[in-house]
């Protein structure tokens, strides 16, 4: 926080940030762990799910009381990294279907009702992923109406070219905007 004061203060502009959570509390993961593969127990709508919505909602309201606001939120960060880590990776594994359900009943609904006026972000992951992951979630107007943007990684961008994914996702869903979030440099 003192960090961020101290960049805020700094800026001649508002500063626009935004969060990305790599994992949950082990006793709502399926596999007990805040590490490896895992999902959230149970299913959307039940009270693990409600649970880790509520956690945006009180780290939000944490950092508000020190005077940071945050633009933006994702679901999750890397989601299907989840299905494919190492053991010591901190990551919560989620499908697009499964990312949907969770932000229709829980994520959305939570921010809707909360005090902030934060943004939410979809996917964060690898673009290699899109159009599907928009397709799913924001093919239901419901969820899409809580969706602000699609956050993208660059790590596989030489696998897919970007007329096929980031193109054909801008086509589909014009009024959401896609946003890279993650990327370094030497990954290959």
């Amino acid at each position: 926080i003192p960090v961020l004061h101290r960049a805020l203060a700094m800026s001649k502009r508002p500063l626009s940030l935004f969060a990305s959570p790599w994992t949950a509390p082990g006793w709502i993961r399926s596999n007990g762990d805040v590490r490896g593969k895992g999902t959230l127990k149970g299913q959307a709508g039940d009270k693990y799910h409600q649970t880790w919505a509520n956690y945006f909602i009180k780290f939000l309201d944490e950092y508000a009381k020190h005077n940071v606001t945050f633009w933006a939120v994702t679901a999750q960060n890397e989601p299907l990294a989840g299905l494919f880590t190492p053991p010591q990776f901190p990551t919560i594994a989620f499908t697009a279907a499964q990312q949907w359900d969770f932000i229709l009943r829980d994520l959305g609904p939570a921010l809707a009702r909360s005090p902030h006026r934060t943004q939410l972000l979809i996917l964060d992951d690898q673009r290699i992923h899109l159009p599907h992951w928009a397709k799913v979630v924001l093919g239901n107007a419901t969820a899409a109406r809580y969706v602000a943007g699609l956050a993208v990684h660059w790590y596989l961008d030489p696998i897919v070219p970007p007329g096929c994914s980031l193109e054909a996702t801008h086509k589909l869903f014009p009024d959401h905007f896609l946003l890279y979030t993650e990327a370094c440099s030497g990954f290959f």
